[in-house]
């Protein structure tokens, strides 16, 4: 993978009303904030676009999925505002993924964390690798996955966002993901993923958009009130970054 990147990369192609949205960055597949914007963009752009059906999101590499939000961004914030806008980026995405009409597609190949583990959530179906374990690890840094919460319970379930919160240094496997709901099915390969992704979705496409787009809202009921809520949420990550207590676990983590 390309080290030269810092700002990572987005790439969609849209083939036979199927739009895949590829994200990628040399760390880790994790989101630096433009990232994070380009991303929102994107799904915005592509829910105004007729000739597109469902969306396939997916990461570059067979390694991580996602390592949630840029570290070195996290360091950076210096003040309340800055630390409200850089935790609005998972959840303007978030956002976006819950209005955009069209049903979209996870492609899991690995392991995942935090904002990732968010992301995940907020698709309506995810194809996944035994390779895609998942961890929270928000609550070892001092801060907490306050904004990605919502997405994660609303799939899987509080006693399962506890789990994942309250154990934030032990990865869950892709089988556990699956058996909470994260996970529609888990292979054993990427190659064997990527075989039954494509037809599924092939077929999919075939389907009346009216009725995929209306299913789609039905899945997403009772969730109108979150652009309100992640902000909201977005302003406590803000707040506790700059805490004393995150400073020193957040310079232990560094070193």
């Amino acid at each position: 993978m390309p080290t030269d990147r810092p700002n990572g990369s987005l790439y969609t192609k849209i083939d036979n009303g199927v739009a895949t949205v590829e994200f990628g960055h040399p760390a880790s597949n994790s989101f630096v904030s433009e990232l994070l914007e380009r991303l929102t963009n994107e799904f915005d752009k592509l829910s105004g676009n007729d000739s597109v059906s469902l969306i396939v999101l997916k990461s570059e590499g067979d390694r991580a999925f996602c390592a949630g939000a840029s570290f070195d961004e996290l360091v950076a914030i210096s003040n309340l505002e800055e630390g409200k806008a850089f935790f609005s980026g998972f959840a303007n995405v978030i956002n976006a993924m819950r209005k955009c009409p069209k049903p979209i597609i996870g492609r899991v190949q690995g392991k995942t964390v935090g904002g990732g583990v968010g992301l995940a959530a907020a698709c309506d179906y995810v194809y996944a690798t035994v390779d895609a374990a998942i961890k929270l690890s928000e609550i070892s840094i001092g801060i907490g996955p306050f904004v990605i919460a919502p997405a994660v319970e609303r799939k899987m379930g509080k006693a399962a966002l506890a789990e994942l919160s309250f154990n934030p240094t032990e990865w869950k496997n892709a089988y556990w993901a699956k058996e909470k709901g994260l996970f529609a099915k888990v292979f054993d390969s990427i190659s064997e993923m990527d075989k039954e992704l494509d037809f599924h979705v092939q077929k999919l496409a075939t389907y009346n958009p009216s009725a995929l787009a209306e299913m789609k809202r039905i899945l997403w009921e009772g969730t109108g009130h979150w652009d309100d809520l992640l902000a909201k949420r977005a302003e406590i990550s803000g707040k506790l970054a700059l805490s004393p207590d995150t400073k020193t676990a957040l310079e232990k983590f560094k070193k």
